[in-house]
């Protein structure tokens, strides 16, 4: 085709055309996104936007084309006039002023609006999946869906007919430039379609897709950015030829597979025929390929289509059947599923989300048998080391509050005690319909975790630090298990509110460990050894009680009813019981008493004999008074002197008496005044002088 300026005035119209309908997309796309809250819509409809500035910076330079080739007829009509060429001496390039200006365009206007436009798309998609990344997890607003689908639909065709019109005029030499415009309308047609496929998604299965592309779309954007650079750079080192038209840098060619899809199959014809080195593209078989190329395609696309009505389910995995996103089968068993194609019918399968030692997402697996743990409070720690409480633990500790011993009750004021416990819980899915309904694959634990640790705080401020660490340990799993069931319970309300359960069964829960804040495990010991002495010093008391009782009483369960029945005794005395009473228990007592053993039943054996000889003994000098008084009645002088005699001789027993005669007028006694029983020196000789007189 000449490149007249006919070409090049059809060029502008195009490109302001092209302009004017990518403009009105835009605004569109924005509008409704700002409206239903779209992130992805609004990153289409700004990518649109930048669009706009492509196809008039197009419009811009093929005007100055026109002009230019306008130029160019005016000055080739004056030099062919010999009376024109008279008036002007010169016919130098000072009067093609639009021509200076077109290559001013080439060389400056349309490098810096590629870098600007290049700029522009990688800082737009990284602002965008900077905002698209921390709405990756919400569901976008559906409400809006009709409109979102019907604007999308619309202005995806509208694009693509801009496209490839676009496109088509590209072919010409002259029209090249045109590609540019037509991949920027490209772009944005494939992302509303890409829309309308996750919207699609979403109504008849999972909403991953239309979630995800709140993210995908802005790294879009970003690797189109780069691109742009990427041929600014090639287009400074690329070689031209006398006559070449420059092209823009923002002129895509991943874009433009899109807007011209039988450039690729032409571009893939050359470079088979280049590295084969000869001319493949003629020969028959090539040629029945690519026109058969077509129905190869949809025939492939057809039976893939159709092998989605086998679906086969392994052996540790359960499925769900959704016909149109409702559940038609909710417990599907391992082995082969004939079902309708998709997207009538959909195999679901739940996800289990695997997470490494350090509590992070590692990975996901379809599967719904097996054992599923959650650890509902501190993790457990790393390593196969002894744990102690003065041990650093490596992962996050999240404490429960308890009471402290004895109740925490100081001053009208509760005091609480703070520790770290590790509960884990383990489940089995008994329920696919319910568990998939309790939410998406990667809030489901965060749900089930939150409820529990919910009835958690609530129990554990109930206890007291010695519950938990005593002895209640396995009492404290069995009543959080009943109660985290019931709370459980309560999950996924059905029309009527009353809760259907979250599908699940709990298999274990119990409390693994229990420890203080390291800074206080010291202090903590200190308490816990002091109540350890405590407990022994109680110990060795009632040891102590053991063996004193048991040595006095005999056993002491016997003491046990000796000291009850003195204190029964004591109450019937202050109550002022009957005598009969008081001496019927005293006699139980007694008896009793006679049946210990030990040092009392001895004490008591010794005053009973005691108490036997004292009274034999007053009774033995009761019956002589008696006999005496006898004796004294039947003859009293009789009585009276044995009496006197029995005197005098008990008072002279020990007497020296010497008997002599009253008739010696002269009588002198010698005596010996020494006592009878006081020892003698039998070695000794005795002098008349040693005498006494």
């Amino acid at each position: 085709m000449r490149a007249d300026y006919l070409s090049y005035q059809r060029a502008t119209g195009v490109s302001f055309l092209g302009m004017v309908i990518q403009g009105l997309a835009a605004a569109v796309l924005v509008v409704y996104a700002a409206v239903a809250n779209d992130h992805a819509a609004m990153t289409a409809g700004l990518f649109a936007a930048v669009g706009v500035v492509a196809w008039f910076t197009l419009g811009i330079v093929y005007d100055q084309a026109r002009r230019e080739r306008i130029e160019a007829i005016e000055s080739d009509t004056l030099g062919s006039d010999p009376a024109a060429a008279s008036v002007f001496e010169s016919k130098g390039d000072e009067f093609k002023v639009a021509a200076r200006r077109l290559q001013v365009m080439y060389r400056v206007f349309f490098p810096v609006v590629s870098i600007l436009i290049g700029g522009g798309l990688i800082a737009l998609g990284w602002m965008r999946y900077l905002d698209g990344k921390t709405h990756v997890d919400e569901v976008p607003n559906v409400g809006m869906r009709g409109w979102a689908m019907g604007i999308e639909i619309s202005i995806g065709v509208a694009l693509f007919l801009l496209a490839r019109y676009a496109g088509g005029m590209a072919r010409q030499p002259v029209w090249a430039n045109l590609r540019a415009g037509g991949a920027m309308a490209a772009g944005v047609s494939l992302m509303c379609i890409a829309l309308i496929v996750g919207h699609i998604t979403d109504i008849v299965g999972p909403d991953g897709p239309i979630r995800y592309m709140q993210v995908a779309l802005p790294i879009v954007l970003m690797v189109l950015g780069g691109e742009v650079f990427l041929n600014f750079l090639l287009e400074i080192y690329r070689p031209r030829k006398a006559g070449d038209i420059p092209h823009p840098a923002f002129d895509s060619r991943l874009l433009g597979f899109f807007a011209a899809p039988e450039a690729v199959a032409k571009s893939i014809n050359e470079a088979i025929n280049y590295q084969l080195g000869y001319d493949v593209s003629s020969t028959w078989l090539y040629r029945l390929l690519s026109r058969a190329v077509l129905p190869l395609v949809l025939g492939g696309a057809v039976i893939m289509w159709g092998l989605s009505c086998f679906s086969v389910i392994l052996p540790y995995q359960r499925a769900m059947l959704l016909r149109f996103g409702r559940p038609v089968m909710n417990d599907v068993g391992p082995g082969l599923l004939v079902k309708w194609p998709w997207p009538i019918d959909q195999v679901l399968i739940p996800v289990e989300i695997i997470r490494g030692a350090d509590g992070k997402v590692v990975g996901t697996e379809e599967t719904a048998t097996g054992l599923r743990e959650l650890q509902l409070a501190t993790q457990p720690p790393l390593g196969t080391g002894a744990i102690l409480w003065t041990n650093d633990h490596v992962r996050e500790e999240f404490y429960q509050f308890v009471r402290p011993a004895g109740g925490g009750a100081e001053g009208g004021s509760l005091s609480l005690a703070v520790l770290s416990m590790e509960i884990p819980l383990v489940y089995s899915v008994s329920n696919v319909e319910l568990f998939e309904l309790l939410g998406p694959p990667a809030v489901r634990d965060d749900i089930l975790r939150a409820t529990a640790q919910r009835e958690i705080v609530r129990y554990m401020a109930t206890l007291t630090v010695d519950d938990v660490l005593g002895p209640k340990r396995g009492e404290i799993g069995r009543d959080l298990t009943k109660r985290i069931e019931a709370a459980f319970a309560s999950l996924n309300p059905d029309a009527s509110g009353k809760g259907q359960g979250p599908g699940i069964q709990i298999i274990r829960l119990d409390v693994a460990g229990v420890h203080p804040p390291k800074k206080v495990a010291a202090d903590f010991e200190a308490v816990v050894g002091a109540e350890q002495n405590r407990q022994a010093k109680i110990d060795k008391a009632r040891a102590e009680a053991v063996e004193t009782l048991t040595k006095v009483v005999g056993s002491v369960a016997l003491s046990d009813q000796i000291i009850a029945a003195f204190d029964e005794l004591d109450r019937m005395r202050v109550e002022n019981a009957t005598e009969r009473a008081i001496n019927e228990k005293e006699h139980a007592i007694q008896g009793l008493l006679d049946q210990a053993g030990g040092t009392a039943a001895g004490y008591i054996a010794k005053a009973k004999a005691e108490r036997w000889q004292r009274h034999m003994g007053e009774r033995a000098r009761a019956e002589r008074y008696a006999g005496q008084l006898a004796s004294f009645r039947a003859a009293p002088e009789i009585f009276k002197a044995s009496l006197y005699f029995d005197a005098l001789k008990a008072a002279m027993a020990d007497s020296r008496v010497y008997i002599t005669s009253d008739r010696i007028p002269d009588l002198r006694i010698t005596t010996s005044l020494l006592d009878k029983e006081s020892g003698t020196d039998v070695f000794r000789e005795i002098k008349p002088e040693d005498v006494p007189n």
